[in-house]
């Protein structure tokens, strides 16, 4: 469900989520805070945000950040289209910004306009970008029936404690214990009461929002097993991780779409059968320019690739189509999609087809939609040889799905050859 519909949250309660984003990403090294380091054309934060923002039966998103990045936070909301998000400034601790969170719902001294205080409220870090629906609900469940609930994981390494010699002094029985993550939830009463209780010791140097419930509010979180997916974005490598899951996530489904030509008709139906071993395809014939509804359904699905199959000299015009369609849609506003424009070679004789000045033209095309947050590839399938044909489209598909899953937006308006 879109963000700006409402759907039932679950128990029936109102829910809000406070996304603590002020952190200055010491950890990863660099200078950018990691919540604002950029993956796959987007900042980490935006994902996070996105994740809250697609479940509509959460109220209000409350990002929190550090003062010198508020305008920096609202530039991103404004980008990618966030709705339902308010920006808030943090203090200097964790624990300080998640109260400052809190806060714009219950004081009128730290917020012009209160929000609507939620019966429920969830706190999400802001660089843990892959939360899903399911896990979110069952934490906001347990909340509502324990006062306050949180994902937990099993623990990878055995935990150990040094003496004060630098040698062991014991370990931990693995088996017992588990990480805690991310997602939390509650009473927003509960942890609102917990935070104003709270020493400047919790505040400067405590961690664990659950903690703070149970030791001001006498309130035991119910502990749910969280997915191995809710992991948060500290170091370097974490980065480059999260790239490649959002990548995968971005190549699981490609739409082929040729004209019902006859020339075309045979590539058309051998392309799409030779990617089906590899990704989910849908397959239409239809001029993009009809508007078809086909095509709208498939982009509303947040289908990120389309293969665009002509028999044309140089198919400009036809991807350009395209590309209006997807620009309308806004579905290329939060991740990049990959329009590959294959154009199928049919003459009898050896010569290259498509000439410098056409390639130029190409590369130029491509250029543009970049800005757009479309990359354009070309493909050559050289229709020489009918006995050699599905040799050829085996080949082409191996480089679609090449082109699918790298994503590279320096090899924009380059042609491949299959």
């Amino acid at each position: 469900m879109e963000p700006g519909s409402r759907g039932a949250a679950p128990g029936g309660v109102s829910v809000s989520a406070v996304l603590p984003a002020g952190g200055s990403g010491e950890r990863l090294g660099g200078a950018t805070p990691k919540q604002f380091c950029v993956v796959q054309g987007r900042p980490l934060v935006s994902y996070a945000v996105r994740a809250m923002e697609r479940i509509s039966w959460i109220s209000d998103i409350i990002v929190v950040v550090s003062p010198e990045n508020i305008e920096t936070m609202k530039t991103i909301i404004e980008k990618y289209g966030h709705k339902r998000v308010t920006v808030v400034e943090g203090g200097i601790t964790r624990h300080r910004s998640i109260f400052n969170g809190l806060k714009v719902f219950a004081e009128n001294e730290f917020s012009s306009h209160l929000l609507q205080k939620p019966e429920v409220v969830i706190i999400h870090d802001a660089v843990r970008p892959f939360v899903e629906e399911d896990i979110v609900s069952k934490v906001v469940m347990a909340a509502k029936e324990h006062g306050a609930a949180g994902a937990i994981r099993p623990l990878v390494s055995t935990v150990i404690a040094s003496a004060t010699d630098g040698c062991l002094d014991h370990s931990l029985e693995r088996a017992r214990y588990r990480a805690s993550e991310m997602p939390q939830a509650f009473l927003f009463d509960i942890i609102y009461e917990a935070y104003q209780q709270c020493t400047d010791y919790d505040l400067d140097y405590g961690t664990e929002c659950l903690h703070l419930a149970l030791k001001y509010c006498k309130t035991n979180a119910k502990l749910i097993e969280g997915t191995a997916d809710l992991w948060k974005v500290t170091y370097k490598r974490d980065l480059y991780a999260a790239e490649s899951i959002i990548k995968d996530n971005l190549s699981q489904q490609v739409c082929v779409i040729t004209s019902e030509k006859e020339t075309l008709a045979q590539v058309g139906f051998l392309l799409p059968e030779s990617l089906k071993s590899q990704i989910k395809v849908e397959a239409i014939s239809i001029s993009p320019s009809k508007n078809d509804s086909r095509l709208q359904n498939i982009i509303s699905g947040q289908c990120y690739n389309f293969v665009c199959v002509n028999d044309k000299r140089c198919a400009i015009q036809e991807t350009q189509e395209i590309v209006d369609v997807l620009e309308k849609s806004n579905i290329a506003l939060l991740c990049p999609v990959v329009l590959i424009s294959v154009h199928l070679d049919i003459s009898e004789n050896n010569s290259f087809s498509i000439g410098v000045d056409d390639l130029s033209t190409m590369k130029k095309f491509a250029r543009e939609t970049k800005k757009k947050n479309i990359l354009v590839y070309g493909l050559l399938i050289q229709y020489k040889d009918p006995l050699l044909l599905q040799e050829t489209v085996n080949s082409a598909a191996a480089l679609i799905m090449a082109l699918i899953k790298d994503r590279n937006p320096e090899l924009i308006g380059q042609l491949l050859v299959a």
